[in-house]
């Protein structure tokens, strides 16, 4: 068995160069990635603008306020005062508004006070550039704002419009083929047979494919025949897909077809058994130039087997210069946990926020990979590392959070 740090940096290594460059609308690229960096093509904001609603004016005339002074026009947003601010002078402006030629402060209209339509009383000062912002302070014409390998979030999408961005050059979703394998299985809505239960790992890997960046397509279940194994594989290729990925039937039991079947349609096989626990029984090959994974059966261990090898690879796909990364963090254990073995340990476990302190993480008191009711209510992965001692309550351990990938 070799370990999960090798694992994955062999299957990452073996996704080869990102995939092809494909120009997508502004208003589709919510989830994509990146491919090239992203260069502002305006200065923003193009000109100086006042951050509050006021009167704009020049420092040096209200140095010595309370003053009255004339009002010659108003400034608002895409519509600004058009003439020039002289001494004595006032100019009513709101936020946003650009800030007229000869002013440098903005006074807040909490702190004046309009006498008719000709004058305004300034009751308090304001030093020059207070309110204002300058032309260019959030960003100038040509610089590089957002990275290539970054994923399109609302944040980075509100950037590149307001770089002046209508579109974006973004890495073609990987295809991943997706088959469940098993005459024990049927899906969601059918009637079990009295030695049948309900596929779900199906929907759950399909939906982690395209909360990574990639495409699913559901191939459905293959039964446990040869033939069944043959005709899946066949459609994976028409559906030309980047990454076939199969669920269960990877040992090799008497009905696990899916390694003998593969070897013979001529797949090289890289390994197939991993230091790890759930999730030990995971396969890795290519076939005919096209990344496998054989996800184990159960489903839990299929679930973060996917989040640990399959999220990497689609990620090296779409060009994320840390595919091969794990986000980890600390947290303070809310129990105590027994002694590692030597498998490297994922405990489900739930998270518990402590104002300006490390989160506490409490294992799930049953571990069984079978247990889907567990996986959902938990929050993280506690990492436990081959061989890691007993811990106590109070203890400082590494968790991985499943909020936004799993």
């Amino acid at each position: 068995m070799i370990s999960v740090a090798e694992a994955r940096t062999r299957i990452v290594a073996a996704a080869g160069a990102p995939l092809a460059t494909e120009t997508v609308p502004l208003a589709e690229c919510a989830g994509r990635t990146l491919a090239r960096d992203l260069v502002a093509m305006r200065t923003q904001p193009p000109f100086a603008a006042s951050a509050m609603d006021g009167w704009a004016v020049r420092a040096a005339d209200v140095a010595s306020a309370p003053v009255e002074l004339r009002v010659v026009g108003t400034s608002a947003a895409g519509r600004r005062f058009a003439g020039t601010l002289g001494a004595g002078e006032a100019v009513r402006i709101f936020t946003g508004a650009p800030v007229p030629e000869g002013a440098d402060t903005i006074v807040v209209q909490e702190n004046a006070e309009a006498l008719d339509e000709g004058h305004v009383r300034i009751r308090e000062g304001a030093a020059a550039g207070r309110f204002v912002r300058p032309r260019g302070l959030d960003f100038e014409e040509g610089d590089v704002l957002v990275p290539a390998g970054r994923s399109l979030d609302a944040r980075s999408l509100a950037l590149a419009a307001a770089m002046n961005h209508p579109a974006l050059p973004v890495r073609r979703r990987p295809i991943v083929a997706v088959i469940a394998t098993g005459d024990e299985l049927v899906m969601p809505g059918e009637t079990p047979g009295p030695d049948q239960i309900v596929a779900s790992n199906l929907f759950a890997i399909e939906a982690l494919v395209a909360a990574a960046g990639g495409e699913p397509v559901s191939l459905g279940i293959a039964r446990d025949t040869k033939d069944a194994i043959r005709e899946k594989l066949a459609a994976a290729r028409a559906a030309q897909a980047d990454v076939i990925v199969t669920l269960g039937g990877a040992s090799v039991g008497a009905h696990d077809l899916v390694q003998e079947t593969l070897r013979e349609a001529g797949m090289r096989l890289g390994f197939w058994k991993i230091a790890m626990r759930p999730g030990k029984p995971l396969m890795h090959g290519t076939l005919d130039g096209t990344l496998f994974l054989g996800l184990p059966g159960n489903p839990v261990s299929s679930l973060v087997c996917a989040l640990l090898f399959l999220r990497p690879a689609i990620r090296a796909l779409v060009g994320d210069p840390h595919a091969d990364g794990l986000a980890t963090e600390w947290a303070v254990l809310g129990a105590p946990l027994p002694e590692n073995d030597g498998r490297e340990d994922y405990v489900r476990a739930t998270l518990a926020p402590r104002p300006g302190a490390l989160p506490e993480v409490t294992p799930a008191p049953i571990q069984d990979s079978s247990m889907l009711g567990i996986l959902a209510r938990a929050d993280a992965l506690i990492v436990r590392p081959v061989k890691a001692p007993a811990l106590e309550r109070g203890e400082v351990v590494e968790i991985v959070r499943l909020d936004g990938v799993m």
